[in-house]
């Protein structure tokens, strides 16, 4: 079928002579054949987003269809690879054409010529059915792929290779179901706007490890949740998501730059290949997908790099994987969607976005969740998605709109940024729906008293919140000693446990364990320190300097393999105030 160009306005083509198209098929368009996909079809006529650059099209070249909605092929290869928003290799393409992505070089993706080491783990008469595995291949030194029948398909093995070395193209098992023969080779296409089937999604009950204290201990992110980082230029938002990919204990990281400047993609393509996994001591892409998109490439393309993402990691999902998804940021993707609905000349709702960015929103956090796959395995896809609101407003509608469809808000403040506190995240605006859900699990594999230990440790933060407005009108002198104490514990609080340096060895990352002894040895501080305010000890005798010198160290000088130095300092105060009572009795 073949329809023809009759108006162009950027990346919006129309077209006439539609006639048995369908809506969201994928077409070529024009005589250099650009990539487009069909986003509204009235009779004879269809509106075309074409994911290249337009320039040059001219009215008449022809619309050729492809019968099929925009896909992604899935099979080995993906790892360590560096996509566009529609899955070509931007490193192959740069061996092509150095420097640009030419237009209608096509959809070209996996390595079709590259030999995959097959292991065939299926024979002849097997009954198949849709998520078994039928193939396993190293793809990775740390990650098996598992090659699955594809959703819908069904049958008796009539046919099996040997194992051996194989590209993708290879039919390595072939199916009859009834009269129909199925082709089983080492890849599957999947379209990216449907949501990968799976048997049940279960209740979250595990949380996503970070090292991050701020986050592991007071608002835990979970296994196949979603959470919100929204913050303003030079919060870091992309240095809080840069520390989730390197150092989450998900299997699989795919992370999307939706649209950032290019040096912002520039750092994460520069430095991600050269991290060391500190899980396996090998380098950290072994298990990492890179979608890299930059506000000067196609508008188009942006809006779909997101579905690409999410695809890949329901792909991995289904084999059993835990996935996390860093979304950097939202905000450039609905920009996109607001630049195609301008073209579109759509009724435009709050702040020119489109009317219909809460239903976008929603359908793409929704795809988060953990699940039973199909094959009967377990696996999730956690969605971290952060959000750059202009000026740092959070009542704009992307911030206000992700905020209904997410579980955890880690708000980014740029005052603590300035102060260079960083992660910046403010404790007195974040929260975390996923409390009730891994409460168990932090009491089973932690400690039984973290919780409650947590929650003690943030009203003593927002009991200092309230203090410090009296402390800018008044000062500290006039408090009375116990509110004094609060605000000096708060203090601790902040530098010595909420405050975390990305770039020092020990404390980038931080195990549970370490994390919970750092704060309980603090909660000691600050429960000796009140029974000494009530029986008239002054508070510049119970702050003493060697004791608050080895809070504040104690992050850098414990190692994460060792605890005792901590263990010392809990000695040590209580030994400490022991004394002082005995003395002021």
């Amino acid at each position: 079928m073949e329809g023809k160009i009759v108006g162009v306005n950027g990346p919006v083509v129309k077209a006439e002579g539609m006639k048995g198209f369908k809506m969201r098929e994928m077409v070529m368009v024009g005589h250099k054949k650009l990539i487009g996909e069909i986003i509204i079809l009235e009779e004879d006529f269809a509106t075309i987003q074409v994911y290249e650059e337009t320039g040059g099209l001219k009215i008449g070249e022809p619309v050729v269809s492809t019968g099929n909605p925009l896909s992604l092929k899935l099979g080995p290869g993906i790892l360590g690879n560096i996509f566009d928003g529609i899955e070509r290799p931007l490193e192959k393409i740069n061996s092509i054409s150095y420097g640009f992505i030419p237009e209608g070089i096509g959809l070209i993706s996996l390595d079709e010529s590259k030999l995959w080491k097959t292991e065939i783990t299926v024979k002849v008469n097997d009954e198949l059915k849709e998520g078994d595995v039928y193939a396993k291949v190293q793809e990775t030194p740390t990650i098996l792929h598992k090659l699955m029948v594809p959703p819908g398909i069904f049958g008796k093995v009539i046919e099996v290779k040997e194992n051996g070395e194989y590209n993708i193209e290879t039919t390595v098992v072939t199916l009859k179901d009834g009269e129909r023969i199925h082709e089983l080779k080492l890849y599957q296409y999947w379209p990216v706007r449907s949501a990968r089937p799976v048997k049940e999604r279960k209740t979250i009950f595990r949380p996503l490890i970070t090292g991050q204290r701020i986050i592991d201990v007071f608002f835990p992110l979970a296994k196949g949740g979603t959470c919100a980082i929204p913050g303003g230029f030079g919060t870091g938002k992309t240095m809080t998501q840069h520390q989730l990919a390197k150092w989450s204990d998900a299997d699989i990281i795919v992370y999307i730059g939706c649209g950032e400047r290019g040096n912002e993609m520039t750092e994460v393509l520069e430095d991600f290949p050269k991290l060391i996994d500190p899980r396996t001591e090998l380098p950290l892409m072994n298990r990492t997908v890179l979608i890299a998109n930059t506000s000067n490439m196609p508008v188009a393309a942006r809006e779909a790099s997101i579905y690409t993402g999410i695809t890949l990691a329901e792909y991995f999902r289904d084999m059993g994987y835990h996935v996390a998804i860093m979304a950097d940021s939202t905000s450039r993707w609905a920009e996109a969607l607001r630049e195609i609905s301008g073209r579109l000349e759509e009724m435009p709702a709050e702040e020119g976005y489109p009317a219909y960015l809460p239903s976008r929103l929603a359908e793409f956090y929704e795809r988060a969740g953990y699940v039973e796959n199909l094959n009967g395995t377990e696996g999730s896809v956690t969605v971290i998605g952060a959000v750059s609101p202009a000026g740092g407003d959070f009542s704009e509608p992307v911030t206000q709109n992700t905020k209904r469809f997410v579980s955890a808000f880690l708000g980014l403040d740029k005052k603590l940024a300035y102060a260079r506190h960083y992660p910046a995240i403010n404790w007195l605006s974040s929260y975390s729906g996923y409390l009730s859900l891994l409460k168990d699990w932090y009491e089973e594999n932690v400690a039984e008293d973290l919780m409650d230990l947590r929650a003690k440790m943030l009203k003593v933060l927002y009991e200092e919140n309230k203090l410090s407005e009296i402390v800018k009108l008044v000062g500290e002198d006039v408090l009375p000693d116990d509110q004094r104490l609060i605000m000096e514990v708060s203090k601790c609080l902040k530098v010595a446990f909420l405050q975390q340096n990305a770039y020092h060895n020990l404390d980038t990352y931080v195990p549970l364990e370490k994390q919970y002894k750092m704060l309980k040895v603090i909660e000691r501080f600050y429960d000796y320190g009140n029974k000494a305010v009530r029986v008239g000890i002054p508070i510049s005798v119970i702050m003493d300097k060697d004791i608050m010198e080895s809070l504040y160290k104690m992050k850098y000088n414990v190692p994460n393999d060792n605890f005792s130095l901590i263990d010392n300092l809990d000695k040590d105060i209580i030994d400490y105030f022991n004394e002082i009572m005995k003395k002021y009795k």
